[in-house]
């Protein structure tokens, strides 16, 4: 199964939410205006190409930078359950990323919408993870994706600063506190970091100059995606990390997939091997086993 697991596409429904808004987030046509940010014109071309070509799972995800997680719930849920709907009424080979809310947490909310069947839960960076929701994902052996969360470009920096730099900050970030905090109280869980987690796994040897570790200790469930990285980045990311843990992202439409450069057999554990232990967990290495001679 090829699996795309870092996707962005606003189907009708969540654009129709975005527009019966008026103040940020919101949609003024196809104008994008935002707390702190210049009005964005997004190419409604974006969201009506769907290429899957080759994938067999395609998972959509919400923006996380846009800042819905942290709307009050009144606000907040309007827009995730358009997510939700639309997501859902797009039919194979896209599957869908939950999304909740961090003002309010609600877990049973959660759990509700998971039972839709939902892929697992999205959040973004900059949220600090509430264990009832993880605790919710535990239970349902379903995996979690950190995203970049809300980023400002100051005045005079140039369009690409948030993705830059504000991202890769707050995934640098959110990869050192699931280890240090997250991991001890939630042992079983299964989490995917988005654009390789800023590059925080090739600091490992900064890391126990500081007294952070020993080198080599690799957390099997910690997963890292491709998303607007290339050869190199994932190759260094190997080298440190092994190729069990990254997956393929393409965080289409904006970026497209990458050619991990490493030959046939890497390709097909990031493409294949690796989303399905990620999304299936137990199940996955419980069919592995039973598939081993």
């Amino acid at each position: 199964m090829s699996v795309d697991v870092h996707q962005h596409l606003w189907t009708s429904t969540f654009v129709d939410a975005l527009r019966a808004r008026t103040k940020p987030p919101y949609l003024d046509g196809w104008t994008l205006i935002l707390d702190g940010e210049p009005p964005y014109e997004v190419d409604p071309a974006d969201h009506e190409r769907r290429d899957t070509t080759g994938l067999e799972l395609a998972l959509v995800s919400l923006s996380s930078p846009l800042g819905i997680e942290f709307l009050p719930p009144e606000e907040c849920w309007p827009l995730i359950d358009a997510h939700h709907d639309g997501g859902l009424s797009l039919g194979e080979p896209f599957g869908v990323w939950a999304a909740t809310c961090h003002s309010e947490p609600d877990p049973d909310r959660l759990a509700g919408d998971l039972d839709r069947g939902l892929a697992g839960l999205q959040i973004p960076a900059t949220a600090i993870p509430d264990d009832r929701l993880l605790d919710v994902l535990t239970a349902r052996d379903l995996p979690l994706l950190v995203h970049p969360g809300p980023a400002l470009a100051p005045a005079g920096r140039p369009s690409w600063w948030p993705a830059l730099v504000p991202y890769v900050q707050q995934m640098h970030a959110s990869w050192h506190y699931f280890h240090a905090v997250v991991r001890p109280r939630h042992p079983r869980l299964r989490v995917c970091f988005a654009l390789l987690a800023g590059l925080a796994p090739l600091h490992s040897e900064r890391l126990i100059a500081r007294g952070g570790g020993g080198r080599g200790l690799v957390d099997r469930d910690f997963f890292v995606e491709t998303s607007s990285y290339g050869p190199r980045a994932i190759d260094a990311i190997v080298r440190e990390l092994g190729i069990d843990v990254v997956v393929n992202g393409s965080d289409a439409p904006y970026a497209t997939a990458p050619d991990p450069g490493l030959g046939a057999a890497a390709a097909h554990a990031i493409r294949t091997v690796n989303p399905a232990r990620l999304l299936e967990g137990d199940a996955h290495r419980q069919q592995t086993r039973r598939e081993t001679p």
